[in-house]
Order: C-alpha cells, then sequence, then structure tokens
C-alpha cells in the first residue's frame, strides 16, 4: 500500500507546495524510504522523457491551429483534468513499483499520438471554411487537368492527380495551397450541384481514420503510397464517397474510373 504521503510528495516534485508544506514532506522522506523513492523515480523519469524523447518545433501555423483547436475543446480539456486527478493515486503507486520506465512511454504515447487526430480535423475544417469566404476558393480557377496539375508544382509541397470528373457530376472548377499538418498542402476544387467539395493532398503520413464529421461538414481520408488526402463539403456523405471512388481509381494506372 503506497504512503499516504506520496500525493504530496508528487506536489512537491512539481513545485505546488509553499515553503511550509514542502519543508514538511522534504522532512517526511528523511524516514519514509517508499516516499523517497518516489521523488527518485519522478525525478529519473523526467530526465529521460528530456534526454531521449524527441522534440520538434511546430511551425507558426500549427501553432495557430493548435490554439484553435484547444479553445474549442475547453470543455473537454476539463473533463481530461477530472480524469488525470482522479487515477492521480494510481499512477503515484505505479511509479513507486518501478514502472517509471513504463510510464514514461504511455505518457509519451499520449502527448505525441492522442491530439493528432483532432488537430488535422481542426485544420482541414478550419481550411474549408475559409476557402467558403470571398475570393479565398481558388488560387487557378480551370476546368482543365492539364492547367491545375502544373500550377501545384509551384505553389505547394505535392502535385496530386487532377481530374475532370464533371460527366459524373463532379466539376472541376480549379485549385489552390493552404496548409494542413503543418505543411503546404495542395487543394482541388470541385463542384457537385450546389456544394463546394475541397479535396486535400499533402505529404505528412498522418491522416484521419475513415469518415469524420464536424459542425455539419463530413471528412472522408484516405493514402496512396506518398500522399495523404481527406475530402471535405457539406454534401451528403455518399456523395462524398463517390468523388473519393473517382479520385481513388485515377490514381491506379489503366483503371477506368468508376460511376459512383
Amino acid at each position: 500500500m503506497a504512503c499516504d504521503k506520496a500525493l504530496s510528495v508528487q506536489a512537491l516534485f512539481d513545485g505546488e507546495l509553499d515553503a511550509t508544506a514542502s519543508a514538511e514532506v522534504e522532512n517526511h522522506m528523511t524516514t519514509c524510504a517508499e516516499c523517497a523513492a518516489l521523488f527518485k523515480d519522478l525525478a529519473s523519469t523526467r530526465a529521460a522523457l528530456r534526454e531521449h524523447a524527441p522534440y520538434y518545433r511546430a511551425d507558426a501555423a500549427l501553432r495557430s491551429g493548435v490554439a484553435m483547436a484547444l479553445a474549442k475543446e475547453a470543455g473537454a480539456r476539463d473533463s481530461l483534468g477530472a480524469f488525470f486527478a482522479r487515477t492521480r493515486q494510481f499512477w503515484a503507486g505505479a511509479i513507486s513499483g518501478g514502472a517509471g520506465a513504463a510510464l514514461a512511454t504511455v505518457l509519451l504515447m499520449f502527448t505525441t499520438m492522442a491530439p493528432v487526430n483532432e488537430q488535422l480535423v481542426a485544420d482541414l475544417t478550419g481550411a474549408h471554411l475559409r476557402s467558403l469566404m470571398a475570393d479565398h476558393l481558388i488560387d487557378v480557377a480551370s476546368s482543365d487537368h492539364h492547367t491545375v496539375k502544373p500550377w501545384f508544382a509551384g505553389h505547394a509541397d505535392v502535385s496530386p492527380p487532377v481530374a475532370d470528373f464533371a460527366d459524373q457530376g463532379y466539376a472541376l472548377i480549379g485549385g489552390r495551397a493552404d496548409y494542413i499538418d503543418g505543411r503546404r498542402a495542395a487543394v482541388i476544387v470541385y463542384r457537385h450541384g450546389k456544394h463546394i467539395i475541397n479535396v486535400f493532398a499533402w505529404a505528412g503520413r498522418e491522416t484521419l481514420a475513415g469518415e469524420t464529421e464536424r459542425n455539419g461538414y463530413h471528412i472522408i481520408s484516405w493514402r496512396t503510397a506518398d500522399l495523404s488526402f481527406a475530402a471535405v463539403s457539406d454534401t451528403a456523405l455518399p456523395e462524398l464517397e463517390g468523388l473519393k471512388r473517382l479520385i481513388v481509381a485515377e490514381t491506379q494506372p489503366g483503371n477506368k474510373p468508376p460511376t459512383p
């Protein structure tokens, strides 16, 4: 059983105690081997994370997107904080039992993996909404893929396949460059009836799992060998799936695009 001072030791380590309380806990650790070991394990875990965990500085576009996403998820953060408060004693016991390295791995996975999908959702929906503002939808206006595709070479980090599917109900109207996952993405713009569909393509490895819905907008994601794709629109989900099938078929030489 963990010492009842374990949480106070963790608070001391985190710098949450005033001078009087800190002195009391420090004095306690001189006679409690369990709490002294807990404090040592906490220090070792932090040192290991600082030494071995990879560090990447986010660019301005990504930091801005994260700030927007955090503001929208304030309620979720409050719930998450309550969850950690309820489970703090469990982790303290785990660390004092010698599981510091395992905890470091779990924390690293949580902090580097969990937010990725939410960040992509924020990037994609934000970019789609911006595109619907006046003069933000298209940088190169054309229904000719021979015009749109070469334009991407000098304005985005990737040059995805571009095709006009007007006969199937998805008319190519142009393209533009945008930022997704901190990278310059190519955006192929289609009109389907009264709906605009933005198809994003970028070189990042991260993508969403299948289908996502946010604020009334559907997002369908997929990957090819070297590109991530996401189609975003307020059109019905089956209609968005239809465009995805056409684009996927277009990336497979020799295959005739199917009728949605």
